[in-house]
């Protein structure tokens, strides 16, 4: 949705508060008038100058004419009997993404997209097969949760955000960043960095960056313990294999107590055995985590196929018995393609 045509002028939406700032200086008034429109861009979802009715008139006048306000539109929405819903949104060039929001037991889980397709080529993966289209903005990131807050009855009771849909975060690195701004401002919207994960499949030097630039949760894909497998698997492996990506990780600064997380997606007959599982273990054994194991997710067309629930919790055990916090994470929504490794942007918007 856009409050016009100019696509020409600054999107509001893409203003982190000290730009916001910068903004209204620029403009000739009073600082407090930023903090206004933040508020009411991200707290109160106004789409229009005109609602923002705690402003003069003169001055929205003068915002429509100068600045604009965009953010990615809700189309459909497709829920699963277990709860899930997939969220399609529509970007102001005819694009689509997706977002998924996952119940939990007093809140829910909002997995957002941070680009528009994705170029890593996993294997595995569902939106690599839509190749890459463009990197989202900040507006159209952190619009995504203004959007489902505003617009569905689950949207006031999102408790976390994990920025592990459509796209590799840390490939569209400066707009994520910018997002997160957003995503934890006071004046936008309000989350607490401890409620909010970004998902990398490990681009070395963006891991470590972001460890310098910002403090938030982080989950890398591994899904191999060895280089062959996961390049196999992972492309991206090949420019940064095993050894450069848990340095990066053992030298990212995880705020507080908490604990960096490995996932790891358990193919039948590639990476989930139990020799796999303790070359895992020796692989991490110095490494302060917690690894999150998912069951491959089938989709149509898909050469992969899902291990057996035995085999599953072999590979389990073979890490608990090794003193690793190692969770079975519960895939939910595979049935309407929008659990892990399922999103694509393709769904049908009638």
């Amino acid at each position: 949705m856009a409050e016009n045509a100019h696509k020409g002028l600054p999107n509001l939406m893409d203003f982190t508060p000290p730009e916001m700032e910068g903004f209204i200086a620029a403009s000739g008034k009073e600082k407090y008038r930023a903090r206004q429109l933040l508020k009411a861009l991200h707290q109160s979802g106004c789409l229009s100058f005109e609602a923002m009715t705690t402003l003069a008139r003169d001055f929205r006048k003068t915002l429509a004419e100068t600045a604009r306000i965009y953010r990615p539109s809700i189309v459909k929405i497709q829920k699963s009997p277990d709860g899930t819903q997939k969220v399609l949104l529509a970007l102001e060039d005819g694009l689509f993404i997706e977002s998924v929001l996952i119940p939990g037991k007093n809140h829910w889980t909002l997995c957002i997209s941070t680009q528009a397709g994705c170029a890593m080529g996993c294997a595995f993966c569902l939106t690599a097969r839509q190749g890459f289209k463009r990197n989202l903005t900040p507006a159209e990131i952190a619009g995504q949760v203004v959007a489902i807050r505003q617009e569905t009855p689950e949207g006031a009771a999102v408790g976390n955000i994990v920025l592990m849909g459509m796209g590799e975060p840390l490939a569209n690195y400066d707009h994520t960043v910018k997002a997160i701004r957003i995503l934890t401002s006071d004046l936008g919207l309000g989350f607490s960095s401890r409620r909010i994960t970004v998902s990398t499949c490990g681009l070395t030097p963006q891991i470590l960056q972001l460890g310098r630039d910002i403090c938030i949760n982080l989950a890398v894909s591994l899904n191999a313990s060895d280089d062959e497998t996961r390049s196999r698997l992972m492309p991206v492996n090949k420019k940064y294999p095993l050894a450069a990506l848990l340095d990066a990780c053992q030298k990212y600064p995880m705020p507080g107590r908490r604990m960096l997380t490995y996932e790891y997606i358990l193919i039948d007959g590639v990476n989930a055995s139990r020799a796999d599982a303790q070359k895992l273990a020796r692989l991490l054994a110095d490494q302060r985590c917690k690894i999150n194991l998912i069951a491959f997710n089938e989709y149509p067309g898909s050469p992969y196929k899902t291990p057996s629930p035995e085999a599953i919790s072999a590979f389990q055990q073979v890490l608990l018995d090794r003193h690793f916090t190692a969770m079975l994470r519960k895939s939910k929504g595979a049935d309407i393609l929008a659990a892990c490794g399922q999103l694509s942007g393709t769904m049908t918007p009638s």
